[in-house]
């Protein structure tokens, strides 16, 4: 019986998994080569991209053991090495982003973009998307020429995912030709050659209406139209074409350029003659009249043939007729639709210079990402040299375009060869200073990942030469895995000695300590210095475990998951679980992990996910969907984040295409700080909408999670338009808040929230609109009505209304009550740090130190306890522990609340540049922080006058 799970797992013939099935890929553990102990995508998994397509597998024996579900073994300690991260990564980010502030004042336009480059690329440590994202926008903003504007707006496309979005539902053939998004990823006011920084606040030129001209010729007084343009037939110079001759004006054709005002009324013969031979020049009769037309009026007819355009290109590039050529690169761009048009018409584009079209190709080739990378004639032209310098001659190659092609290339595939040639090339684009960092970096990351750890030496070598402090730990790990551990200990044990409480130096330095107390005892220090670090975590669950302490193993990799869910930590304690045979919290945790990573593999890289849930589910009471809504009920109000994102993946494979689960579980994704999985949630459930409105609604979402308001507000008020639904009206409400935030907008998102409630909905939702409902409410302060909406939101189950009631008693001078109801809400939820957080408001000052240093130890990302210490501390005239208090917080979560109250004190013990440069550090984050602003004004002053 032991073994029917297992041979039921073995007996699968991994070919089938070639052939769509998500099955076991190598069973063999002969067979398998060794995981690489650095590569950790997803820490314990080879991340091949083998999309899932799973059949359920037919189970017969309902009973199962340990070692059938663990053929492999427990996890080791020696195959969790943490990776090196691929950005950079500063010993202090806050002087960093102060100096990137302070240097925008006076920068010139490419200067302003360089500097929000590098401030992108230290933010990308903090790990926030809506952070890097409006960075991004800046970015992009300030783009000083086409060719930055161009690789910039594919980027932040890109960064929405737009590609997975169904393409049947886009009104071209492709989606390299569509712009419904946002302005600054509009394709065509991309390829506009101009500065324009406070473009962003005009319309789209996508969406501006313009009235097609209409073409007629031959009129009946020999007037001609073009467009809406005049010309008479005639001239005084012939050109002569083999048997025919073309007639046009003298002075028309010599205002095309230079060269041929030269030949026309210089001292050349033609300069005399009425007819001149051009059968030589390479242009054809039907040409010569179009460039006629042209001299005359300045545009070029929409029916031209292709061809025809093609060799007035080369006409105009021979005799450098730039106005010509640009209205022949203009033409040009509209027909590419797609990748192949773009591959064919780069070619005409380089080798004529014909800048703008190579532009508009390009734009073509970054906005197919990441499907373009595996067309080995697009890489041939990113890759190579020769490429490379047949770009750069047309104005377009540039870090920017190298860095954005290296990052896509990276989270595709960090080991293959395009990735190291891409990362070459940006590393010879790269400048002095933090560029150079960055590139060589990258190079020895991936040479990391790829088990070449010479070159990976070599690389890190370059890069700590270049600046880079933290490539030191990637130095390090080459040589360990060369096999010379006292070198890599010796290096960042004095990287210990001479910086103070870094975190990811003691972490780096565990992994080359011999004995386990003092590899403890470094993982100790490093979770003290930064608590967000997962490696610490793991290792001292899988030595516990080693020791047999399964249920402390299990409470240390909680500590982490509580407020930072990750698929390597959810696959550690799903492998304790069924050590310790609970099998339903094991399939919990693997449909989490799975709705994280549709592509992770378990067991070192083994099994796929999909199939040891497979196997799970017939140990496991079965749900039908109306039990899965009754689970999900019940998880949703005890604020299980992980169990109600378990229970949506279970209703989803009974029902794959239903939109509204997609869009439920990205809520739940969102809640866990998963933002990744949540916008790819959010696509699938737009691309499984199945009608018109609720696609908006989805793509509104998408809009608005990603910092774009007004876009969501406009999908909103177009499903609307379709049909009045709750999710449209929520919708809207958000976009609003984000930009009416005053006392008179008040009453109108109460209005659309009561709209929202008339709309069919589930309970869950309607908890959350009576919930927001009350909160606006509170804010009208009409607390009778707010309490109202809590009362009616808690009736049906929806747990985190007691906040807003507890908020309400507080209002109204019953701390007590209010305390009593927070105490409701621990007792259903007890790891939820907000609450203890919310609690400690209505407690006394004891009280409170207790449930702020509970919510510290739930989630050490909250950052209101810190401040709060802080404030304390300042009040008991303790400046300088105050000071520490925050500091230690800022060390790995920089959050400009904290930034601007470690300023405010600076500012009061008198040391102004101190306080400065935390404020340039904070508005770097967020600048349009007014308070923030405001202090930064009044220490300015302080610092010019000292």
């Amino acid at each position: 019986m032991q073994n029917n799970i297992l041979n039921s797992l073995r007996s699968i013939n991994p070919v089938d998994g070639c052939k769509g099935s998500s099955q076991v890929y190598a069973l063999n553990p002969m067979s398998i080569e060794k995981p690489n102990c650095h590569r950790y995508g997803s820490n314990y998994a080879f991340n091949n991209n083998i999309r899932n397509k799973n059949k359920h597998s037919s189970l017969s024996q309902p009973s199962v053991s340990p070692d059938d579900l663990l053929p492999y073994g427990l996890p080791s300690s020696d195959l969790i090495d943490p990776p090196i991260d691929t950005f950079l990564r500063s010993v202090d980010i806050v002087p960093d982003l102060a100096s990137t502030y302070r240097r925008l004042d006076a920068a010139s336009p490419l200067q302003k973009f360089d500097i929000y480059l590098q401030q992108y690329s230290i933010l990308h440590s903090l790990n926030d998307p809506k952070v890097s994202r409006r960075t991004l926008r800046s970015v992009r903003q300030h783009a000083p020429n086409m060719h930055h504007k161009l690789v910039l707006s594919a980027w932040l496309r890109y960064e929405r995912r737009v590609d997975e979005f169904n393409p049947h539902s886009l009104p071209f053939s492709s989606s390299t030709s569509y712009c419904d998004g946002p302005v600054l990823e509009c394709p065509q006011s991309a390829l506009d050659p101009g500065y324009h920084p406070d473009w962003i606040q005009e319309q789209c030129p996508c969406r501006r209406t313009v009235n097609a001209p209409s073409y007629t010729t031959n009129l009946s007084d020999g007037t001609h139209f073009y467009g809406q343009k005049e010309y008479q037939v005639g001239g005084d110079v012939s050109f002569c074409i083999g048997e025919e001759e073309v007639l046009c004006y003298r002075n028309c054709i010599a205002a095309l350029s230079p060269p041929l005002r030269q030949m026309l009324y210089g001292g050349f013969a033609e300069a005399k003659r009425e007819t001149i031979n051009f059968s030589k020049n390479g242009i054809t009769v039907e040409g010569m009249r179009v460039i006629d037309v042209f001299s005359r009026i300045g545009k070029l007819s929409d029916d031209l043939p292709p061809n025809t355009i093609l060799e007035i290109l080369t006409f105009a590039n021979k005799f450098c007729c730039e106005s010509l050529k640009t209205s022949c690169d203009s033409w040009l761009t509209r027909l590419l639709h797609g990748l192949e048009e773009a591959i064919l018409l780069m070619d005409y584009g380089l080798e004529e210079m014909a800048h703008h079209l190579v532009g508009a190709c390009l734009q073509v080739f970054l906005r197919e990402l990441p499907r373009s990378l595996h067309d080995t004639r697009v890489m041939r032209l990113f890759c190579t040299q020769d490429g490379k310098e047949r770009l750069a001659i047309s104005g377009h190659v540039s870090f920017s375009l190298y860095y954005f092609l290296g990052l896509v290339a990276m989270e595709e595939d960090m080991r293959s060869n395009t990735t190291v040639m891409l990362l070459e090339r940006l590393g010879e684009c790269a400048a002095p200073g933090w560029q150079k960092q960055l590139a060589l970096h990258q190079l020895g990351c991936v040479m990391l990942e790829r088990n070449e750890y010479e070159d990976a030496q070599r690389w890190f070598e370059e890069a700590v030469e270049a600046g880079h402090l933290y490539s030191k730990a990637g130095l390090a790990r080459a040589k360990y895995r060369r096999g010379n551990r006292y070198a890599a200990f010796k290096m960042i044990n004095n990287l210990v000695c001479e910086n103070d409480a870094v975190a990811w130096m003691y972490q780096e330095r565990s992994l080359y300590c011999i004995g386990k107390d003092e590899k403890l005892r470094d993982l100790n220090e490093a979770t003290k210095y930064d608590p967000t670090l997962s490696y610490p975590y793991k290792y001292r669950a899988i030595v516990l475990m080693e020791e047999n302490k399964i249920e402390a193993a299990i409470a240390e990799i909680e500590k982490i998951i509580r407020f930072k869910v990750s698929t390597d930590c959810l696959e550690l304690r799903s492998w304790f679980l069924m050590a310790r045979e609970d099998y339903g919290e094991a399939l919990r945790d693997i449909r989490a992990l799975m709705t994280l990573d549709p592509d992770y593999l378990m067991f070192h890289g083994k099994v796929h996910g999909n199939q040891l849930v497979d196997v799970l589910q017939h140990h496991v009471p079965q749900l039908n969907l109306a039990d899965c809504w009754m689970e999900l009920y019940d998880r949703w109000s005890a604020v299980d984040d992980i169990g109600s994102l378990s229970i949506v993946h279970h209703m989803l494979a009974i029902d794959p295409c239903k939109g509204v689960l997609r869009f439920r579980q990205s809520l739940l994704l969102l809640r866990l700080n998963c933002q990744k999985a949540a916008m790819r949630s959010l696509r699938l459930a737009r691309n499984n909408s199945l009608y018109e409105h609720e696609r908006l609604v989805y793509e509104g979402w998408i809009l608005y999670d990603t910092g774009h308001r007004q876009e969501a507000l406009v999908k909103a008020e177009e499903s609307i338009s379709i049909q009045r639904s709750f999710e449209a009206f929520f919708l809207k409400v958000y976009a609003l808040a984000d930009t009416l935030m005053d006392r008179s907008s008040s009453s109108y998102v109460i209005e659309l929230l009561n709209e929202a409630l008339k709309c069919p909905s589930d309970g869950l939702r309607k908890g959350q609109a009576l919930n927001n409902l009350g909160s606006v409410y509170v804010d009208c302060e009409k607390l009778d009505k707010a309490a109202d909406c809590y009362y009616n939101a808690l009736k049906i189950q929806h747990t985190r209304a007691h906040q807003g009631l507890a908020r309400v008693y507080h209002l109204r001078n019953q701390r007590k009550a209010a305390s009593d109801e927070m105490t409701r809400l621990i007792e259903k939820a007890s790891n939820c740090a907000s609450a203890y957080e919310k609690r400690s408001e209505y407690c006394d000052r004891d009280m409170a130190k207790t449930d702020l240093r509970r919510a510290t130890e739930l989630d050490p990302l909250r950052t209101y306890p810190y401040r709060y210490r802080a404030a304390v501390l300042m009040d008991d005239n303790r400046e300088y522990e105050a000071i520490e208090e925050l500091s230690k917080a800022i060390s790995f979560k920089p959050d400009i609340q904290m930034l601007h109250l470690r300023a405010a004190f600076f500012e009061s013990m008198g040391e102004a540049s101190a306080a400065l440069r935390d404020c340039e550090a904070s508005l770097a984050i967020e600048p349009t922080h007014s308070d923030t602003i405001e202090l930064y004004q009044k220490v300015s002053k302080q610092v010019h006058m000292n």
